[in-house]
């Protein structure tokens, strides 16, 4: 369990939808245990699971980790994957972690005028990429959360 919560802790720093997905799913398994709804075995063999998908979760070919965590943003929204599908949502993760990177400034999260231009910078790229708009609210949210992640070590990345 403990091996699981540092993973997902690790997964934190980086990845907010997976980050999410696995305390949820870690919580489940020890609830059901605290319940008595699983046995020792059973959760152990849940943990097993959870740990193989952790390991599993990966980008893949092309993306790096950075990419890969902007387009898990992106397909959470399902009519986006039906109507742009995975390719579009590609390139979008990738021109996003672009030019997020190279916006980035030192704590840009905190200053509402930074904050608000890296707002307007999301909402006009998925504008572009035609991201349905009944979702692009949650979209630009969990892009945001995602960036604010990132966002720090990016600023130091500029000369």
């Amino acid at each position: 369990q403990r091996l699981i919560e540092d993973e997902v802790k690790a997964r934190s720093r980086k990845n907010v939808v997976q980050a999410k997905e696995f305390t949820k799913k870690l919580e489940e398994a020890i609830n059901k245990y605290r319940n008595r709804a699983l046995t020792t075995v059973q959760v152990i063999e849940e943990l097993i699971q959870l740990a193989r998908e952790i390991n599993e979760a990966k980008p893949p070919e092309g993306l790096t980790d950075e990419e890969f965590a902007f387009y898990q943003a992106l397909v959470q929204n399902e009519s986006a994957v039906r109507e742009l599908g995975h390719p579009a949502l590609i390139a979008l993760a990738h021109e996003l972690t672009d030019k997020l990177r190279k916006s980035a400034t030192i704590n840009w999260q905190t200053r509402k005028s930074a904050r608000a231009e890296m707002i307007a910078m999301i909402k006009v790229l998925l504008a572009r990429h035609r991201y349905p708009p009944d979702a692009q609210k949650e979209a630009v949210d969990r892009v945001v959360d995602q960036a604010e992640l990132l966002a720090d070590n990016w600023a130091f990345e500029h000369p």
